[in-house]
């Protein structure tokens, strides 16, 4: 591949998911580590992208306005689909389980049957909703501030709620993983997940692989704490090597266990 095609290819693959690894890039592009860091060092002195440690984010990822729900719930729908199934598949009857907001957690209620005496505890309306029409399922939301954007109820009321609890597992969305680092666009949302994690006993997060190495506005978590991520087998072989120095990673075509 000449040069140019390779700068030209880099580009798009960072326009595409935001943000890439250097390992991405050599996997996905069959080249040496050192061409890949020379290729985004020269891209990034011309402007066409951001340096970042491991990799490079595209110019417009730090401007965006986080995305509605609505909007939310139409991108990479096959890949949420897959992550709740996997997710749905771990719970067990006689749980108490915390759902936290997002379109992921949204889809794991049609993938449970079969369960008796399980409660499921949540501060996101759809959730919520998607709950409520099922036997065998006490289904508690938490009430609060609402943030229409997410769906999600938020502030000091849905915390101090959240505090008093204690939930056999928990399940939080995010909007972007990078590193350690488990991040949402809101502080008192990415709070109230913070609560419920802390509050769990086993702690997991769903991501579809699309989230992996981005970046949003509030860190709430450390991947170093959970029990696991549950994210999808489309992920490059890069950054599942990379995850699995945070914690455990559980690909939605495993089994659980």
């Amino acid at each position: 591949m000449l040069k140019k095609e390779r700068l030209m290819s880099i580009l798009k693959l960072v326009d595409q998911n935001e943000i890439v690894t250097v390992n991405d890039l050599v996997e996905t592009l069959n080249v040496s580590d050192m061409t890949i860091r020379r290729d985004l060092d020269e891209l990034s002195k011309s402007g066409k992208l951001i340096r970042i440690h491991g990799g490079a984010q595209s110019i417009s990822d730090g401007g965006k306005e986080e995305l509605s729900r609505n909007e939310k719930r139409e991108l990479h729908l096959k890949e949420k689909e897959e992550v709740a199934k996997k997710a749905a598949s771990m719970i067990e009857s006689g749980e108490t389980i915390y759902l936290g907001p997002g379109t992921t957690n949204e889809l794991i209620a049609k993938y449970v049957d079969d369960v008796s005496s399980l409660r499921i505890v949540t501060n996101s309306l759809p959730v919520f909703e998607g709950w409520n029409v099922k036997d065998g399922v006490e289904v508690i939301l938490i009430g609060g501030t609402y943030r229409e954007r997410s769906g999600a109820f938020i502030g000091g009321l849905t915390n101090s709620a959240i505090d008093r609890l204690k939930f056999t597992k928990a399940f939080v969305g995010i909007n972007g993983i990078h590193d350690e680092r488990m991040m949402t666009a809101n502080t008192e949302e990415g709070q109230a997940q913070l609560a419920a994690l802390n509050n769990a006993g086993l702690k997991f997060a769903v991501c579809d692989y699309h989230k992996l190495n981005r970046d949003d506005f509030y860190c709430f978590y450390n991947l170093y704490n959970l029990d696991a991520l549950i994210t999808n087998k489309q992920a490059s072989s890069g950054s599942l090597r990379h995850y699995q120095e945070y914690t455990k990673i559980i690909l939605a075509e495993d089994s659980y266990g």
